[in-house]
């Protein structure tokens, strides 16, 4: 039996997840420093800062990229003087309220070995971002059609309390099938058996895909900003609001 949801996991958390997760369960794979934290960019490329109200975390992401290096953050609506914003979008972010979550027997684990594939399946769905290293986040789940991955989902940001569900895609040839339904059904039942609650991220401008969730059980739960920006030149003034 799959456990529900647990009640009430905080979810003041959500409004910096990428911190979270980089301050919590995925601390080790953390580059920091003082009050700003980022992947390694062959796993996630996003960076973070303890409060984005804080002069000296931005100072701290400054000393930890370098001057004029160009970085994406989430969950800030603006950044001090001297940064400058190259680009962006946004996104929105779904819990999981009345989520069936399921095994799917039919789903693999999918691991190092399976990269290449992925990759190539990701080349052609274009979920978001994914990279090398990726697949160490968490646990990954595809569906093989004839020996080839034709869908995956799996787990990114992992916060107490919370798990991002992430990578969902399905090969154009495949789709609907509902692989991509039971994939997020499965993961899901991994993540609530540890006692944590999903949750999504998804393009804003991706309605067939938050349409799809809201249908099995995710809720809206915010709108959110993806940046890029280009940190100062030098470290006079970086971290300055």
């Amino acid at each position: 039996m799959i456990p529900s949801a647990p009640a009430n996991p905080s979810t003041h958390l959500l409004d910096n997840a990428v911190w979270a997760a980089l301050a919590g369960p995925h601390a080790r794979f953390a580059e920091r420093v003082g009050r700003a934290a980022r992947y390694p960019a062959d796993v996630y490329a996003f960076a973070a800062v303890a409060d984005p109200a804080d002069p000296a975390a931005w100072a701290d992401l400054h000393t930890l990229v370098g001057p004029e290096t160009v970085v994406r953050i989430k969950g800030v609506e603006s950044v001090p003087r001297g940064w400058e914003v190259v680009g962006g979008g946004r996104g929105v972010q779904l819990v999981d309220t009345a989520l069936r979550a399921e095994p799917a027997p039919e789903a693999v684990r999918l691991g190092l070995d399976d990269v290449p594939e992925i990759l190539d399946l990701v080349a052609r769905t274009r979920p978001g971002p994914f990279l090398k290293r990726t697949v160490e986040l968490g646990t990954y789940l595809g569906i093989r059609c004839q020996g080839r991955l034709v869908a995956m989902a799996g787990e990114r940001l992992r916060l107490p309390g919370w798990t991002e569900i992430s990578a969902v895609c399905t090969d154009p040839a495949c789709r609907r099938r509902g692989l991509a339904t039971r994939l997020v059904r499965a993961v899901a039942a991994g993540i609530r058996e540890r006692g944590d609650t999903p949750l999504l991220h998804a393009s804003a401008t991706n309605a067939q895909a938050i349409r799809l969730y809201e249908s099995i059980g995710f809720t809206l739960r915010r709108r959110t900003r993806i940046l890029q920006v280009r940190t100062p030149g030098t470290h006079r003034g970086a971290g300055a609001l």
